[in-house]
C-alpha cells in the first residue's frame, strides 16, 4: 500500500520498459489490438489522411528526420551560437548543435514536429501516389 491511490496502482503493475516485461507488453500492445479491431475497416477523411503515412513509412522517417535535424542546426545559429560549438562532442556523440541545460519546452518540440508533418502531407500523399502508380521494384523499400 503507497500514501496515494496512483502510486498503489504503479506498484501494483510494476512494468519495466527496458528490457520490457511481460506486463508492460500486455497493457501497451492490449489495448492498441482492441482499438484496431474496433476501429480498423472505419473509412473517413481522417482515416485516409492517416494511411497516406503508413504507406510511405521509410520516405517519411527520412525526409522528416533531415528536416528537423536541420531546423535544429538553424535554431541552434539562431541562438547565436558559433559552428565550432555545434561540432563539438556532447556525452560523446559528435556534431549536436546542442548545448546542454538549453532547448525549447517539450510543447514548443512537439509543436514544431507537428507543424512539419503536416507540412509535408502533400509530399507524402504526392510519393505515395506515385508508389501506387508506378512498380520499380526499389520503391518497395520506400
Amino acid at each position: 500500500m503507497q500514501p496515494t491511490t496512483t502510486p498503489t496502482i504503479f506498484s501494483f503493475l510494476n512494468v519495466h520498459k527496458y528490457p520490457p516485461s511481460l506486463l508492460f507488453m500486455c497493457i501497451t500492445l492490449g489495448p492498441a489490438f482492441i482499438f484496431l479491431a474496433l476501429f480498423e475497416t472505419t473509412q473517413n477523411k481522417l482515416t485516409r489522411i492517416i494511411s497516406v503515412y503508413g504507406k510511405v513509412p521509410f520516405f517519411y522517417y527520412i525526409l522528416h528526420f533531415y528536416i528537423l535535424h536541420t531546423l535544429c542546426m538553424i535554431l541552434f545559429f539562431a541562438l547565436g551560437h558559433a559552428f565550432s560549438e555545434g561540432m563539438q562532442s556532447v556525452s560523446g556523440i559528435p556534431f549536436r548543435f546542442l548545448i546542454p541545460g538549453e532547448g525549447y519546452s517539450i510543447g514548443i518540440v512537439y509543436l514544431i514536429w507537428i507543424l512539419i508533418v503536416i507540412v509535408l502531407y502533400p509530399l507524402y500523399k504526392w510519393f505515395s501516389d506515385m508508389k501506387r502508380k508506378h512498380s520499380h521494384w526499389w520503391l518497395s523499400y520506400l
